[in-house]
This record gives C-alpha cells, structure tokens and sequence, in this order.
C-alpha cells in the first residue's frame, strides 16, 4: 500500500487525515510545518504528499515550490488540501508542479478517489514511458509526453474547479478582467498541451 506524508500545522486536522488514511490502508506520516516537512523527507520518500495551503510562517505553496526545486525530491506527487478556494493565478503559477487540489471538508471516498487517481495516473504514464523506451524512441520526447500528459489532465481538473468556483456556466457572471485573462489563457495552454500530445502519439504510431 501507498505511504503518504500529511503536512498542515493544525495537529488536529492532521490527524484527522492521518486517521482517514490509516483506516484507508496506507501507511502514513506527518508534519506540523512546511520546513519540518522539508526536512523529513530528508529521510523519507512517500508515494503522495497532502499538502495544506493556508500554513505559517511558510505557506503551502512556498512549501511546494521547495519541494519541486529540490532534485531529490521533485517527483514526488503533491495535492493540495486546503478549505481556500483556488484562484486562477495560483492555477497557472503552481499547476505546473501539482497533481490534485482537493477542497476541505473531503469524505473518506472523496480523498481515496483522489489518492488512487493520482496514483494510478503516475504509473500508466510511467510505464507508457518505459514502452516508448524499449521501443526505441528518443528520450527527449518521451519526457516530453510524460510530462504534458499529466499536464493536460491536471489543467483540465484545475479548470473544473475554477469553472465551479466562478459560475462560469451563468452568463450573467461578470469576473475581472484579470480572472477572464487567466482562465482563456489556461484553456488555450490545454489546446496547445492536447495538440501536442497527438502529435507525439502519431509520432509513435508511425515508428512503431
């Protein structure tokens, strides 16, 4: 089973998520900070980081961002989870290094369905990967596809939730321009992504 590592610097809602999981299966730790999260995985390696946004002094994002910029621990998958509601540059700024944005109070089916989605994501792209590299292809593009699959999946749950935040579907939703401006340019970076993803896979076809 998974190991997962919880981090959020309310002691109560950690082991609120901790109980949550352990009852799920998996074998879990926890942190009440982003820099003593930092430094267990120092020690540890966890399939999933849960990792809570509104934290001090050093929030959630600041938090993930040292965790992406670290070689060691960059491929670690991390969702969000946090009772804030995503807004669309915090979606395009940090999309990029997230693999899910789960909003608080979550159920015990919610969070399993999150977790085993990611997980099962990671390892269908992982092995579509070792695929094209027994196959022979160039390995610049394989972790090119790799990359902007996950992205094209992730992008699409980020525009849904900004799509529910916003009201997007009622025509009489007036939104700043710049929340306009964020969320066309999200959805044109998908377009591209999706593009982009055909033509690798036609790509593949071809030289298979």
């Amino acid at each position: 089973m998974a190991t997962i590592l919880v981090i959020d610097d309310s002691p109560f809602i950690v082991d609120i998520f901790v109980t949550m999981l352990e009852r799920g299966g998996y074998d879990t730790y926890s942190a009440n900070s982003g820099p003593d999260g930092i430094e267990l995985l120092k020690t540890v390696t966890p399939d999933l980081i849960l990792l809570d946004i509104m934290m001090e002094p050093m929030d959630g994002w600041e938090t993930l961002v040292a965790i992406k910029q670290n070689f060691e621990t960059k491929d670690i998958p991390v969702m969000m989870l946090t009772a804030k509601q995503l807004t669309p540059q915090e979606a395009q700024e940090y999309g990029i290094y997230i693999e899910d944005y789960i909003l608080k109070p979550v159920t015990h089916a919610e969070l399993y369905a999150a977790i085993e989605g990611i997980l099962t994501r990671k390892r269908r792209i992982e092995e579509d990967m070792e695929r094209a590299v027994a196959g022979g292809f160039d390995k610049t593009i394989i972790s090119e596809y790799g990359r902007l699959v996950k992205s094209v999946e992730i992008t699409k749950r980020l525009l849904k939730l900004l799509e529910s935040t916003y009201n997007l579907s009622d025509p009489s939703m007036r939104l700043s321009d710049d929340i306009n401006n964020a969320i066309k340019s999200m959805a044109m970076n998908l377009k591209f992504q999706e593009e982009r993803v055909e033509q690798i896979r036609t790509e593949f076809q071809k030289e298979q």
